[in-house]
């Protein structure tokens, strides 16, 4: 797609999700959670018990099933599209990650305090962080971000956060807390330069 050239992070990011994907379907099953497990899912015994903190950012690229994983990628396309080149290649993948990963510590301190623990996987919580990206960019870019607006992204991002607290098997912990973080990393990165009225307007990178 010349929408994706135009856009490598984004693109990469939804190629490395496929690969690794397809991965865990040759070795075994992407809906077996002993599997899961094996490969890096999110379990909070694990990480507490065992040390095994990389599971926070593994379980980022891992999905239980087709389903889950073009759900997620179709988000992340739409989104990553839009926001990459207003926000830069860099500040792009920070985002993503910190911002998922952040998503994964709150519903890792979540079921901690709770005692409610899961088998988790999933690049729902950097995505939601992507949506948290849009929307503090659409605040700063008066309400338009390429063909996506105010009212457009919060319809997505509510009706996803309905969806997710309507269903079972969801992490919405992930969902809310990659959400903030999403929209207060982007507001620590990224400052547009105002508009000066005697010429176009520059953007720092």
């Amino acid at each position: 797609m010349e929408i994706l050239k135009k856009t490598p992070v984004t693109a990469v990011l939804i190629v490395i999700n496929l690969v690794v994907f397809f991965l865990a379907e040759l070795f075994g099953s992407s809906q077996n959670t002993a599997h899961m497990l094996r490969i890096g899912a999110m379990y909070e015994p694990l990480i507490i018990e065992d040390g095994e903190w990389y599971r926070l950012v593994t379980c980022m690229f891992l999905h239980f099933g087709m389903a889950h994983l073009l759900n997620n990628m179709l988000v992340l396309l739409v989104l990553g599209t839009r926001l990459e080149p207003v926000l830069g290649r860099t500040r792009l993948i920070l985002i993503y990650l910190a911002g998922g990963l952040g998503g994964n510590l709150v519903s890792f301190g979540l079921a901690v305090r709770s005692g409610d623990y899961h088998v988790s996987a999933g690049a729902s919580g950097a995505v939601f962080a992507l949506m948290g990206a849009v929307l503090y960019v659409l605040l700063r870019s008066h309400g338009h971000v390429q063909d996506l607006n105010t009212k457009q992204v919060l319809i997505m991002a509510g009706l996803s956060l309905y969806l997710g607290f309507a269903s079972t098997g969801v992490d919405n912990a992930a969902h809310v807390g990659g959400l903030v973080c999403g929209f207060i990393l982007t507001a620590l990165l990224y400052h547009p330069a105002p508009v000066s009225s005697r010429g176009p307007g520059m953007w720092e990178m």
